[in-house]
């Protein structure tokens, strides 16, 4: 059986022949059948990192640990741009978001192994061992590539209510998690807004932050006596009125939630979980199977119903957070190597 042989030494075994891209690499692919290693050099990167958020910056460094050719392909700001802060994240509690990746592509560069770019890549093309992308730079000008395979990371959009205030608050006044986002309003006057069996698990959970806790359903919230009844036990308060805007500015914060009839409700923050979408079209474009949530289905190696097709972060079942998404990435970097080694040595 053929044997995969990497040198990360200063310099590379003879028979090493590393593709002019990454001249500087001395990771190398070494005593691989010559079938194999046609197949392994006849594409541009091993691993094709689509998202450079908290997950693809995590998976990207694994991989250029493990000496893959990776390409990092940054499409832009990540979902939690207008957060002031990221928490619960280990060694890095309240550091600003766009600090938090600018950290993470600074420690990819001593991997001579791994390119990150700005690019925006807008179809996939599933070729007999692994993928053809296409896209632009940042730039604007035309790009394509081959990987072996490709991991999203492109995260998921979150779809706000149409009501005045609510996207200019989001990420200041509204927000998405209180692990994320409690601890700085807890004992305050809090809002949960939403409707039915949700908003009361929700509002169950916050109450653990502040004995101020009021439901916000926007009209009939279709709640059942049960889920009154739990409410209630808890103190928390119930306003079923039309809402027409949320006061407040990202500056100052949310002040009030303003309902039709005039009347107010005053709260530091008011916390929802707005429905999702998908940030890229790419999985849904070859096929991959989305779940009835609208995430991307992946088996327990984070491989997509398209085989060499993978995914982490955000955009996959599960729970949501940085931390949580960068674990997602190391993940799936580490089940893509693996089984390009198990191809390798096949």
């Amino acid at each position: 059986m053929a044997v995969l042989a990497s040198n990360c030494g200063p310099t590379a075994a003879p028979g090493c022949n590393p593709r002019p891209a990454f001249a500087g690499l001395s990771c190398r692919i070494g005593f691989i059948s010559a079938v194999r290693r046609s197949q392994v050099m006849d594409f541009e990167y091993d691993v094709l990192v689509i998202g450079a958020g908290s997950a693809g910056l995590s998976a990207a460094l694994t991989l250029g640990r493990c000496c893959r050719r990776v390409l990092l392909a940054d499409g832009g700001a990540p979902r939690n741009a207008p957060s002031p802060a990221v928490h619960s994240f280990f060694t890095r509690d309240g550091i600003r978001p766009a600090q938090l990746l600018h950290l993470g592509h600074e420690q990819l560069a001593p991997y001579p192994s791994v390119e990150a770019r700005e690019l925006k890549i807008k179809q996939l093309t599933k070729l007999a061992h692994g993928f053809r992308a296409s896209g632009e730079t940042g730039q604007g000008h035309a790009f394509d590539t081959t990987a072996r395979r490709v991991l999203l990371a492109t995260g998921v959009h979150d779809v706000l209510p149409a009501l005045p205030g609510f996207r200019e608050l989001w990420g200041s006044g509204v927000l998405h998690c209180p692990y994320c986002h409690g601890y700085e309003v807890r004992d305050q006057p809090l809002a949960v807004y939403g409707r039915g069996k949700a908003v009361v698990g929700l509002a169950l959970l916050i109450s653990r932050w502040s004995q101020d806790v009021t439901v916000v359903t926007n009209g009939p919230g279709h709640l059942t006596d049960y889920a009154r009844q739990r409410l209630r036990r808890q103190g928390i308060g119930l306003r079923q009125e039309p809402v027409a805007r949320l006061v407040g500015t990202p500056k100052t914060g949310l002040r009030c939630v303003e309902f039709e009839d005039g009347s107010f409700l005053e709260c530091k923050a008011l916390f929802l979980h707005p429905p999702q979408e998908q940030r890229s079209p790419l999985a849904a474009q070859l096929g991959a199977r989305i779940t009835g949530k609208g995430a991307v289905w992946v088996d327990k190696n984070a491989q997509t119903t398209i085989p060499g097709l993978y995914a982490a972060g955000d955009m996959v079942p599960g729970q949501q957070q940085a931390l949580l998404a960068a674990a997602s990435g190391s993940k799936a970097a580490i089940c893509l190597n693996e089984a390009l080694t198990r191809e390798e040595v096949a």
